[in-house]
C-alpha cells in the first residue's frame, strides 16, 4: 500500500524542530503551551537549545520573530512530521559540527 503524503497548508499543524544557539530556559514551554526544549552539545561543546513544537504557519512565523527579537540567530528549523501533534514530541541526539 502506498503511503500519501499530504501537503503543507497555511494552516494545517506541522511539527518543527528549531536550534538556537545558548541555553533556553523552561520558561518557553509556556510560550504556547506546546512547546518542549531539550539542550543538546554541539561537537565544540557550546549548548544549543533544541525547541519542538507543533504549528501552523502562522505559529511558526510568530516564535521566529520572537527569537529574532531576542537576537537569537538560527541554527537550523526542520519540518520534522506531518503529524497529529500528539507524534511531535520525539526524543533525538543532536550534535553539529
Amino acid at each position: 500500500m502506498e503511503q500519501v503524503r499530504q501537503k503543507i497548508t497555511l494552516d494545517r499543524l506541522i511539527c518543527y524542530k528549531i536550534k538556537v544557539p545558548g541555553h533556553l530556559d523552561e520558561g518557553w514551554t509556556e510560550w504556547n503551551g506546546k512547546l518542549k526544549v531539550e539542550i543538546a552539545l554541539q561537537k565544540d561543546g557550546q549548548p544549543v537549545t533544541i525547541l519542538t513544537g507543533t504549528f501552523d504557519q502562522a505559529g511558526l512565523q510568530g516564535l521566529l520573530r520572537r527569537l529574532y527579537s531576542l537576537g537569537l540567530p538560527l541554527i537550523s528549523v526542520v519540518c520534522e512530521e506531518f503529524e497529529p501533534e500528539d507524534q511531535c514530541s520525539q526524543q533525538g541526539e543532536y550534535y553539529e559540527s
